[in-house]
């Protein structure tokens, strides 16, 4: 099975997201990813979606998902031809023997500490998704008290944007 990521410009109207999910439910896709937010204008937004699945189906789904009605465009994304991005806020426990470890760690990833108490410590990362899994896996070695992060956002490594191939 392959990772996917697409781009998909709907109208921004309500049930939209429900229309787009349940098409990939239908087609039995696993989404590890779901990012949804307003474009540059209210009229669109834009979500993107992570999920593994072979080419073919990938295809047949894309084809699916032109055909509801609010859906404008599609646009299929890999590290070639895109920049993504993943954002992870993760709270570890402020243990005094382990803090400069933990800090190095944060140093060397580029993290930043959004929040500091004598009970815990915060962390915000924004980077690849792989990079994040890094950072957590590394982390894993002290007391994590808790993990939030984002799915995948992405666009297109050219002066092309997904509003020129609208499909209206």
């Amino acid at each position: 099975m392959n990772r996917h990521t697409v781009a998909v410009l709907v109208k921004n109207q309500f049930g939209v997201l429900n229309r787009v999910t349940s098409m990939f439910r239908r087609r039995q896709f696993n989404i590890s990813a779901l990012t949804v937010s307003e474009t540059e204008t209210k009229e669109y937004s834009r979500i993107t979606v992570v999920f593994n699945g072979e080419d073919v189906a990938k295809q047949q789904l894309i084809n699916q998902l032109y055909k509801l009605p609010d859906v404008c465009s599609i646009r299929e994304f890999d590290d070639t031809n895109s920049i993504s991005c993943e954002l992870l806020l993760i709270k570890m426990q402020n243990d005094p023997e382990h803090r400069e470890d933990i800090r190095h760690a944060v140093d060397a990833f580029g993290a930043v500490c959004v929040d500091y108490t004598k009970d815990y410590m915060m962390y915000r990362l924004a980077d690849s998704t792989r990079r994040i899994d890094d950072f957590i896996n590394l982390m894993r070695d002290y007391t994590i008290l808790e993990i939030c992060r984002t799915g995948s956002v992405s666009l297109e490594r050219s002066s092309t944007t997904i509003r020129q191939i609208i499909n209206l």
